[in-house]
C-alpha cells in the first residue's frame, strides 16, 4: 500500500516542479515579460532553482512517508498521506511566492521591458473557429448514466439489504450502506453530476477569454486553438472513462465482482489520467506555448499589454472592468476565473454545494 501511495505522489510532484517550463514565454512566475527575455540566463537560472527546490521538497515528503512503513493502521497512513500532500502544496506555494517577488524586482530593474508599444490583439474570427470538440460527445456518458439508473431500478430487488461501499487495500470491507432507493441511486446521480461538470468544463474551454500574442498573432492563434482542442478531447475521454468506471461498483451490488478488481481498476484509471495530463502539458504547454511555430513576425517591436496589476500574487485574476469570466492561468496549465466577476463565485459555490450536498442527501 505504502509503495503505491508513493507512486501516486509522482503525478502531483511533476506538474508543481515543472510548471515554470510549461507556462507562456511571455510570463515568468506570474509576471508578464517580453518574450525575448524568457531566455535570459538569470531567468533560466530561476526556473532551474525553482525546480530543484520543489524537487528536494518532494524527496523530503516522500522520505517522511516512507518512514511510516512500520505503521499498520491504514487510517493513520491515510491521515499522514493527506497531511503530507497539503504540506507539499503549501510549501511549493511559498517557494513560488518567493520567486514571484524576485521576478517583480527584476522587472522593476528593466523599465525598458514596458516602454515598447503595448498592444491588445483581438481576432474577430476567433470564435468562428472550431475551438473545442462537440458537446454532443457527452451524449455517450449521459446514456451510460441513464443505463445505470435503469439497470439499478430493474434489479432493485436483487440488491442485498446491506451492501459494501468501501474496501481497504487489504480487501477488507470498511463501510456498508443500507438498501434504499436513495442509497442505490447515489452513484448514478453522481454520474449525471460528473457528466454535467465535464460538459461545463468543455463550454468553459470554448468560451474562455481570447489571449493572442501581439508579436505573432497568427501563430499564437493557431497554438491557442490546438491547446483548446487537445484539452477538450482529453476532457471528453477522461469524463467518459470516469462515468463508465462508476458502473463497476454499481454492478457489484448485484453481481459478485472481485474486490481487487474494484480496487485496481480505478487506480489504473487514475494513473492513466495523470500520465495523460503530464504528457499533454509537456507537449502543449499553457496556451499552446510548446506547440512548434514559425518565427515571430514582430519580435521585439511590440509587447502584450501589461496587466500585472490585475493578477494578485501572479495567480488570482481580479479585474472588475473585464467582462470575461474565464481565462488562462498565468502560472500553471488550464483556466482560472476572473474573481471580480460575481458569476465566478456563483459557479464555484454551485459546484461545491452539489458535490457535497448530493452524497449527504442521497447517502
Amino acid at each position: 500500500m505504502l509503495m503505491f501511495l508513493i507512486i501516486l505522489m509522482i503525478p502531483m510532484y511533476i506538474p508543481l516542479i515543472f510548471i515554470p517550463y510549461w507556462t507562456r514565454k511571455t510570463e515568468s512566475f506570474g509576471v508578464s515579460i517580453p518574450e525575448e527575455a524568457y531566455k535570459r540566463p538569470d531567468l533560466k537560472k530561476m526556473r532551474n532553482s525553482y525546480a530543484w527546490i520543489t524537487g528536494v521538497l518532494a524527496v523530503i515528503v516522500t522520505a517522511v512517508l516512507a518512514m511510516s512503513a512500520s505503521v499498520r493502521d491504514e487510517d493513520s497512513i491515510a491521515i499522514l498521506y493527506s497531511i503530507l500532500i497539503a504540506v507539499y502544496i503549501v510549501a511549493s506555494f511559498i517557494v513560488y511566492l518567493i520567486f514571484h517577488n524576485q521576478m517583480k524586482n527584476i522587472k522593476k530593474q528593466h523599465p525598458d521591458w514596458t516602454k515598447k508599444p503595448q498592444v491588445i490583439t483581438v481576432n474577430t474570427q476567433f470564435r468562428r473557429q472550431k475551438l473545442t470538440y462537440s458537446n454532443y460527445w457527452f451524449v455517450i456518458p449521459f446514456l451510460i448514466s441513464i443505463a445505470t439508473i435503469v439497470f439499478t431500478l430493474v434489479n432493485y430487488q436483487q440488491i442485498p439489504d446491506r451492501f459494501p461501499t468501501q474496501y481497504s487495500f487489504s480487501g477488507e470491507i470498511t463501510n456498508w450502506a443500507s438498501k434504499s432507493y436513495r442509497s442505490v441511486l447515489l452513484l448514478p446521480i453522481m454520474q449525471i453530476y460528473m457528466t454535467l461538470l465535464f460538459l461545463f468544463i468543455n463550454i468553459v474551454i470554448s468560451k474562455a477569454k481570447q489571449q493572442v500574442s501581439a508579436a505573432n498573432p497568427e501563430e499564437s492563434l493557431r497554438q491557442n486553438i490546438i491547446f483548446r482542442r487537445r484539452w477538450s478531447l482529453f476532457m471528453i475521454l477522461m469524463g467518459t472513462g470516469l462515468i463508465a468506471l462508476l458502473m463497476l461498483p454499481q454492478l457489484s451490488m448485484i453481481y459478485p465482482i472481485n474486490h481487487q478488481l474494484q480496487l485496481y481498476v480505478p487506480l489504473v484509471y487514475v494513473v492513466v489520467v495523470c500520465a495523460g495530463t503530464i504528457i499533454l502539458s509537456i507537449t502543449t504547454g499553457q496556451g499552446g506555448s510548446r506547440v512548434s511555430r514559425k518565427a515571430l513576425s514582430d519580435a521585439g517591436k511590440v509587447i502584450d499589454r501589461d496587466d500585472d496589476r490585475y493578477w494578485k500574487l501572479g495567480m488570482f485574476y481580479f479585474n472588475p472592468k473585464d467582462p470575461a469570466i474565464f481565462l488562462e492561468k498565468r502560472f500553471g496549465i488550464g483556466w482560472t476565473n476572473n474573481w471580480a466577476h460575481p458569476l465566478s463565485w456563483v459557479f464555484i459555490i454551485v459546484v461545491i454545494l452539489l458535490a457535497v450536498g448530493l452524497p449527504m442527501l442521497l447517502g
